[in-house]
């Protein structure tokens, strides 16, 4: 298994100009990592729709890498959200399920069947040709430059420890600026960039 720095820590050294959304127990350690004006933390009361959030950016964003790290809990929430991706042929996308097979920030109950959820089968069922599984840092860090670049979608499944972060605030406590506004404004302030950098 991965901790959450060992998953999070390599895709922040190679990080270029990709829009990067993260869910729940990924949003405070992605802030510590990174300051990127396209980073989005989807949180709060978006939990189960973080991948339908990543696949419309990745539609309107084409020419865009578009990297989502959804949990265990919220793609379970939504598995019918593999066949829209599929459907949409959206080469620009890569999902990552971090399996730590717990609702971390509202209190760490289990996620139901996580230890017998293959999401890779999952995936494939749904017919995502590019499926990957890791469970050891070594083995994901060396891969991962070929995951990033390969055509999607592409769904990348991660056995990660539980942590112990909380619930998000959206104040200006948080030590992550994307974390410091409400949801509706950094889905503006992400748009914004996004509209300067496509022109």
């Amino acid at each position: 298994m991965l901790t959450m720095t060992e998953l999070l820590r390599p895709l922040a050294e190679r990080r270029t100009d990709e829009v990067v959304i993260t869910c729940m127990s990924v949003v405070r350690p992605w802030g510590r990592l990174s300051d990127h004006e396209l980073d989005f933390a989807s949180a709060d009361s978006a939990m189960g729709h973080t991948a339908d959030l990543a696949l419309g950016v990745a539609m309107a964003q084409p020419s865009r890498r578009v990297v989502c790290f959804n949990g265990d809990g919220s793609m379970l929430m939504s598995l019918g959200t593999l066949a829209t991706i599929v459907e949409s042929g959206a080469r620009n996308l890569t999902l990552f399920v971090v399996r730590n097979q717990t609702y971390e920030i509202t209190g760490n109950q289990a996620v139901p069947a996580a230890g017998a959820l293959d999401f890779c089968t999952i995936a494939k069922g749904a017919g995502f040709d590019r499926v990957h599984h890791f469970e050891d840092a070594r083995t994901y860090a060396a891969a991962l430059s070929d995951v990033l670049t390969e055509p999607g979608p592409s769904l990348v499944s991660v056995a990660v420890t539980p942590g112990s972060e909380g619930p998000i605030s959206r104040k200006a406590s948080e030590p992550a600026r994307y974390l410091q506004t409400s949801l509706r404004a950094g889905a503006h302030r992400l748009r914004a960039a996004l509209t300067e950098r496509r022109g």
